[in-house]
């Protein structure tokens, strides 16, 4: 039951401080992705870590591909962009070893990847640290992907910032279940969440 009360008592937090994860802790934690549905075991998880004087770096990177995208980009959009990136303790690149020829779907690696992506924040909370996972137009930008290592077909499928989460948080409120189940009795289902 206790890992049964981690799971339902995890949320997502960008309230991250030092430390992160480190040493056989963060490889345990990174271990758990290795647990993920992966159908055809192509294991197509890939993890850049990003810390110490990397963080500034990533951070320039992030803002000159919004800038490139958008020149007229306001200076507080990049300025939050930018703190964000050179502050988290901790940011993992999520990148997809994608196989475009295989006889996986593609979506179906994309959905490893994401399984796995979970697995990893659900570790990070078992283990009294804590993430979230960010997505954006950076995620999709050619060239930011191809500066931590992932030409096409590879790409990214987000960023974890990763850290200690901050205890004067508020946590959210867990939504009932009720909402977003069904029992089929064919014909078509209905959810509560979708009225």
């Amino acid at each position: 039951m206790a890992a049964l009360d981690s799971l339902l008592s995890r949320s997502s937090t960008d309230a991250l401080s030092d430390p992160a994860p480190a040493g056989s802790v963060l490889e345990d934690i990174l271990s758990a992705a290795m647990r993920a549905p992966d159908h055809g075991k192509l294991r197509p998880w890939r993890y850049v870590l990003i810390r110490g004087d990397a963080r500034p770096k990533l951070a320039e990177l992030v803002v000159d591909g919004m800038r490139a995208r958008d020149p007229d980009v306001p200076a507080e959009k990049i300025e939050k962009r930018r703190q964000r990136f050179s502050t988290m303790p901790l940011t993992i690149a999520l990148g997809m070893h994608i196989r475009p020829d295989d006889k996986i779907p593609v979506i179906e690696q994309e959905m490893a990847v994401a399984a796995a992506a979970m697995n990893v924040l659900d570790a990070l909370h078992a283990t009294g640290f804590g993430g979230v996972w960010v997505t954006g137009d950076m995620t999709y930008d050619p060239a930011v992907a191809s500066a931590l290592g992932f030409d096409a077909p590879h790409r990214l499928a987000g960023f974890l910032f990763v850290g200690t989460p901050d205890p004067g948080r508020p946590v959210p409120k867990r939504r009932p279940v009720v909402d977003y189940v069904a029992e089929w009795q064919g014909t078509p289902v209905r959810f509560g969440a979708d009225t």
